[in-house]
């Protein structure tokens, strides 16, 4: 099965998967925030299928924000995008592209010692509601 999307769906996808790592970066998970984005991001370009040609590569241009309330503006409403632009055009890649996700915001917070801060885990479970929501 081919599915080819639009720069505009790519975006889409790009900002949702690699905003969700920045999202548990700014939130602090466990170790810095450096380490989170590496082991974030390397979960991101292990993705397969046709969501992994697409999220392998970071979002050019993109304007985050100053704040964490700045980004998760951005990024939840896209991650719900995400899921619902998937489940129209592509069923079968939906649950990929949330597994992907979820892999890659888990590796972030495992990425220190111990278990993951009350602010990651909340953060995670924001992630995970937004996946879920469309």
């Amino acid at each position: 099965m081919s599915v080819t999307f639009s720069d505009q769906d790519q975006l889409t996808l790009r900002l949702a998967a690699w905003g969700a790592v920045s999202l548990m970066s700014a939130a602090g998970a466990a170790g810095s925030a450096h380490k989170v984005a590496t082991h974030g991001s390397l979960a991101l370009t292990s993705a397969t299928g046709p969501v992994g040609h697409v999220i392998t590569k970071a979002p050019k241009g993109v304007k985050y924000g100053k704040t964490v309330a700045e980004l998760a503006d951005q990024v939840l409403p896209a991650l719900t995008a995400a899921m619902a632009l998937l489940k129209e055009q592509a069923p079968a890649e939906a649950d990929n592209f949330r597994t992907t996700v979820l892999v890659a915001i888990e590796a972030g917070a495992q990425s220190g010692k111990g278990e993951p801060s009350p602010t990651v885990a909340d953060m995670a479970r924001k992630i995970t509601e937004a996946l879920d929501a469309a």
